[in-house]
């Protein structure tokens, strides 16, 4: 009997620590679970999530497109009003610059034909500032060049000297024309001489110099302004102012003066100036303006023209090759016609124009605050 009751005794004792064993180990799982459950991540926050409407204010990128294209950089240089009045209303100021070195050298060493050795350099810069605000526009244009070339057993003689501020306000009252109103001044930097007359002057050969003389015209009228090429400006009013402040040059006859000693001539009358530019080939254009005065008071019949065409031949972003003619007759000056004809090949750098790629393409502002 004792055999028998003991292996009943060690079964049930076997069966109650395991029991015990069991329920022990659910304790230890609880608890390890709430752990867990305490730092896992939320999996039902991610699964069900929530929209939120976001307002993102419209920025204007400035970027223009089909509507507005300028080609390669200094090929296509604003010459009128036209694009920037296309352009939208947020910015107002538009910048755009030229700037240009010409230079040619000659240097001769027993040759036999003879020749002169020589240096000439011509710098120009061209800036145009634009103000835009809905209908209106102001175009203000700074222009100067001046160049010089020395030879040997020659003094240095300049080849290039002027001084042109424009200033133009426009109010657009029918698609493509304004009312108008401007001025020009035109003078220029150094003391000139007529090397042909005195080929080693002095200072008393002189025959103009800084604001001797100087034009200033300033009137109102109507502008046409079709298209980025071509421009028409004509004023029915206008007035012309001629300055000569040199004592020296302030003689009677000499740039319309009626009497010695006289600094200031007035006239009025009508101006009509044309501006056209053509593009012959890519990176190549030719530019025109002729401009016309008529007086209402003195001479009607001796009509002022000027007209100066510009070939622009751009080889690269740097290199340019500028070929251009003056022409001037002026009847109070000199009763011929004047002409002055350059050519030459040098550096060029425009600033204000922007090409980043062919499907953005962009004037660039300044803008005021």
């Amino acid at each position: 009997m004792k055999k028998f009751l003991l292996p009943v005794f060690v079964l049930m004792s076997v069966l109650l620590f395991s029991q015990n064993r069991r329920n022990l180990q659910r304790q230890i799982d609880s608890i390890a679970q709430n752990k867990w459950d305490s730092a896992s991540i939320n999996l039902d926050s991610i699964a069900n999530p929530k929209l939120i409407q976001l307002n993102v204010p419209f920025k204007d990128t400035l970027v223009i497109r089909d509507k507005l294209v300028v080609s390669n950089v200094g090929s296509d240089f604003p010459v009128t009003p036209y694009r920037v009045m296309q352009l939208p209303n947020p910015v107002k100021w538009f910048y755009f610059g030229q700037n240009n070195l010409v230079f040619n050298q000659s240097s001769f060493s027993n040759w036999n034909s003879g020749g002169n050795n020589n240096i000439g350099i011509i710098g120009k810069i061209n800036y145009n500032l634009m103000y835009k605000n809905g209908r209106h526009f102001l175009d203000n244009t700074v222009k100067m060049g001046y160049g010089f070339v020395s030879g040997t057993g020659q003094a240095a003689r300049k080849t290039e000297d002027y001084i042109n501020l424009v200033s133009n306000y426009g109010y657009e009252y029918r698609k493509n024309y304004y009312f108008s109103a401007g001025f020009q001044l035109l003078s220029q930097f150094a003391t000139g001489f007529n090397y042909s007359v005195t080929p080693d002057p002095t200072y008393e050969d002189r025959i103009s110099k800084f604001f001797a003389p100087a034009y200033l015209t300033i009137g109102l009228g109507v502008s046409y302004n079709p298209n980025e090429n071509f421009q028409v400006i004509f004023r029915p009013v206008n007035g012309k102012f001629t300055f000569v402040i040199d004592p020296y040059l302030q003689k009677a006859g000499r740039y319309g003066l009626e009497h010695d000693g006289q600094s200031v001539k007035s006239d009025i009358g009508s101006l009509l100036n044309v501006l056209y530019r053509i593009k012959i080939y890519e990176n190549m254009t030719f530019t025109n303006q002729a401009n016309f005065f008529s007086s209402y008071v003195s001479h009607p019949d001796r009509v002022v023209f000027s007209y100066n065409g510009t070939l622009d031949m751009r080889v690269n972003k740097f290199i340019s090759a500028v070929v251009s003619l003056d022409l001037l007759y002026d009847h109070d000056q000199i009763e011929k016609m004047q002409m002055k004809q350059t050519l030459g090949v040098g550096f060029s750098y425009n600033i204000g124009l922007e090409n980043r790629d062919r499907d953005k393409k962009m004037i660039k502002q300044l803008i005021v605050k």
